[in-house]
């Protein structure tokens, strides 16, 4: 089968209401923008469906990229919905080959909210643009009544000039190449959970939110046109991005996944409460496939940066079954992995 001749799976959306499920980044979500949303403007930018668009300006290849975010509470331990507004626009962008250069935010508040609140995440955001190396360069703010918004909603737009050191494209990925992952996971997503207060349950973990493009400034100095696809695993988590690119390239992963880097409070924490780390969301990692010659150089090259110290070859791409990630075992047995399924961690980011 040729590159030309992938093509996603049509989805159909057939849902007689929109849940909560269709924001949390697994099937239900799938079937939204893949069935509803998406065929509605087809053109062949969208079509891509990936974490960017990307285009041509005056000769020059730009990506962009919008997010929102209604994350509560609003801050957390490790993090605040500011700091997502600006970490999750610039690694959208990252993942896409693309170092952010300017960003628009928009603010939906809420009557009542009180001013210092809001002071505290414009501050924030400003610092968290700072560390990316990117401009805050307008926006808009609406005020909507009590009790509308809990609190305030952050929308976020971003630009950023594509890096001829990668050349991204799930058609590309190919059996062999490898399955690489920047750090531990799911410690935005548990975090998240136990800062509502809900569950009788501590633990202590810290979200992992921060700009992932360090990580991938280097991964593009070691073995930029060895990489083939990226993507950060925010809601669905890890599961969710692979079968996505499963399904796109056609292929089969299969993961290792006593590599899969996991720290211990986490990893209680999804034994307690009866979830998928796999299913859990992050906010500073990422996923990329490299080709295998150039995997050993990539990781090092991730463990070099700070914060790539527990970077983790996690799996391989392989051609069968096409379509299907599973889990494999020390002891060889293996077990299938889905994409998530309803909403066990709702309003995440």
């Amino acid at each position: 089968m040729t590159l030309a001749e992938r093509k996603r799976p049509r989805v159909s959306f057939n849902d007689a209401r929109i849940e909560m499920a269709h924001g949390a980044g697994g099937k239900a979500s799938r079937r939204l923008v893949e069935g509803l949303i998406a065929p509605a403007f087809a053109n062949s930018i969208l079509d891509s469906l990936s974490d960017a668009a990307t285009f041509s300006v005056g000769g020059t290849r730009v990506a962009t990229s919008a997010d929102g975010y209604v994350v509560h509470p609003l801050r957390f331990p490790g993090g605040s919905i500011g700091e997502l507004a600006i970490n999750g626009t610039v690694n959208d962008l990252a993942v896409s080959g693309a170092r952010a250069t300017a960003l628009m935010a928009t603010f939906v508040l809420e009557a009542g909210l009180a001013a210092e609140i809001l002071r505290g995440e414009v501050a924030a955001m400003a610092a968290a643009a700072q560390r990316a190396g990117v401009a805050i360069v307008g926006g808009d703010t609406k005020v909507v009544e009590h009790g509308l918004c809990d609190g305030m909603y952050v929308t976020t737009f971003g630009i950023g000039e594509l890096d001829p050191r990668f050349d991204l494209d799930p058609r590309a990925v190919r059996p062999g190449d490898r399955v690489l992952l920047s750090g531990p996971i799911g410690s935005h997503g548990i975090t998240i959970l136990l800062a509502r207060g809900e569950l009788d349950l501590e633990a202590d973990v810290r979200s992992d939110t921060r700009s992932v493009w360090p990580l991938i400034d280097a991964l593009g100095d070691a073995c930029g046109p060895g990489v083939r696809w990226m993507r950060d695993p925010t809601r669905g988590g890890v599961a969710t991005a692979l079968n996505e690119l499963a399904r796109d390239a056609q292929v089969a992963i299969a993961l290792d996944e006593d590599a899969v880097p996991l720290g211990e409070c986490v990893r209680g924490a999804c034994e307690i409460l009866g979830l998928d780390p796999l299913h859990i969301a992050n906010e500073g990692q990422f996923l990329a496939i490299v080709a295998a010659e150039d995997a050993p150089a990539a990781l090092a090259a991730l463990r070099g940066v700070p914060g790539g110290e527990a970077a983790a070859d996690i799996g391989e791409i392989r051609a069968e079954p096409a379509r299907v990630v599973f889990g494999v075992t020390p002891y060889g047995g293996t077990r299938a992995i889905d994409m998530l399924v309803g909403d066990p961690l709702p309003r995440i980011c």
